[in-house]
């Protein structure tokens, strides 16, 4: 059963905004889903494009796989936040739950209280 996490953004140095944990978080444990607006590839490129023309700084759009994608760059949660890193303390991973594929990340090591939770961008 999974108990969802104590998370809060706050700065990163890394850039900008982050999401950080705000109490231990164990290895290969659930940390947060992440969670948008299921779109197909056509309407995301579409998206990509406005996003800019709009001055949108930064775009939330995740590949789930070859036909969709999730786009939490208007409607999303904190996972949005979570950011790239080489060496990252978490990694994501599509599950199915009732026939709809969802991103998850979970923690790859131990999390300390404070620390900023981020995955490798190259996914899979």
């Amino acid at each position: 059963q999974f108990r969802k996490k104590r998370l809060r953004f706050g700065r990163s140095r890394i850039h900008e905004w982050g999401l950080f944990a705000m109490e231990p978080i164990a290895a290969d444990e659930m940390v947060i889903e992440y969670v948008g607006q299921n779109i197909r590839q056509v309407v995301a490129d579409m998206r990509e494009k406005r996003y800019a023309q709009e001055g949108i700084g930064s775009s939330y759009l995740f590949r789930v796989d070859h036909d969709t994608i999730i786009d939490a760059t208007k409607c999303g949660n904190l996972a949005r936040f979570i950011n790239h890193c080489c060496t990252p303390n978490c990694y994501a991973k599509v599950i199915t739950i009732e026939a709809q594929k969802k991103i998850v990340i979970y923690s790859k090591q131990a999390i300390g209280v404070n620390e900023e939770i981020t995955y490798d961008y190259k996914f899979p």
